[in-house]
């Protein structure tokens, strides 16, 4: 399922309490990597490079760890992506959220001690580990460490927020334009292209964080691009039209449906994006993009 690469990490794990943290020494994996990783170079030094830190790989599929298992480490993605799930009483698996290169994993169960969902790699993926019985020497051995727990933490409760707000709309394309904008602001923060994108999730698990049927979501993927916000090649996307998106996924009270219908009514043909599974685009009959931008933007005024 795993591994935790230690080469001389496991060795090194003593000296910790001998002192040895405080010699300029570079092992495979140490607190300097993890700093490195959340933007906090500067702060890089011998005591951080002495002070070693375990490497969990995992298989696309494998999991992290599970939904009531006792919380032994926090973890923080260095590659990969991965996401959480939560089991109901009926099996169903909710997805909860996504976790990308530098997000953190598995803080909110060191409350009560267990994992109160799971991690599951949606690609193989690496994870520097720090153990929880560490973080109170860590945050006083390192000041630098103490305000980046706090603002991955806290990055992890504005995604909450995000994911109730994404479930207050009513319309099944309005949640997935804003899934879209989600995935489109968070490839812009780690340094890619925020128009052209690779999702790594598939369409059941976008389905089961939107709260829709699998087949809304790719009834919803084809919507989106026949009004020309989007282009879609199974799982790669391209943003045509931005600021189209950003007015259809701020409409929540699930009436855009109808005036995008009386918009269609009277519109003529014109190139739309396309959603392809290897098959040739389909080019129906759709709203001109100023008709769809009216209609969007009169659902503001409805009250």
């Amino acid at each position: 399922m795993y591994s935790i690469v230690t080469d001389t990490v496991a060795d090194a794990m003593p000296g910790r309490a001998n002192g040895l943290q405080d010699v300029n020494i570079h092992l495979p994996y140490s607190l300097s990597d993890l700093l490195g990783l959340l933007g906090a170079a500067p702060h890089v030094d011998s005591a951080s490079n002495g002070f070693p830190l375990a490497m969990r790989q995992l298989r696309t599929d494998a999991a992290l760890f599970h939904e009531g298992e006792m919380v032994e480490c926090i973890y923080f993605v260095y590659s990969g992506s991965l996401k959480r799930v939560r089991t109901a009483e009926d099996g169903y698996e909710q997805v909860l959220g996504f976790a990308g290169r530098g997000d953190l994993l598995g803080y909110d169960g060191v409350c009560m001690g267990r994992h109160p969902s799971s991690a599951v790699a949606l690609e193989d993926a690496r994870l520097l580990a720090v153990q929880t019985q560490d973080l109170r020497s860590l945050m006083g051995s390192f000041p630098a460490f103490g305000p980046l727990l706090q603002k991955a933490s806290s990055l992890e409760l504005q995604r909450q927020g995000e994911s109730l707000g994404l479930m207050a709309a009513v319309s099944a394309e309005v949640r997935l334009a804003r899934f879209v904008l989600q995935m489109s602001e968070r490839m812009q923060a780690m340094g890619q292209s925020a128009r052209r994108f690779h999702l790594r999730m598939c369409r059941r698990d976008i389905a089961s964080y939107l709260g829709v049927a699998h087949e809304t979501v790719s009834r919803s993927f084809t919507m989106l691009a026949d009004w020309g916000c989007l282009q879609v090649d199974n799982r790669e996307v391209e943003i045509l039209d931005a600021a189209l998106l950003q007015q259809i996924a701020s409409n929540t009270r699930g009436l855009l449906d109808m005036a995008l219908d009386r918009a269609r009514a009277s519109a003529v043909e014109r190139p739309q994006g396309r959603v392809s599974d290897s098959r040739p685009a389909r080019r129906p009959r759709t709203a001109g993009r100023e008709q769809i931008w009216r209609a969007a933007a009169s659902l503001g005024s409805v009250s």
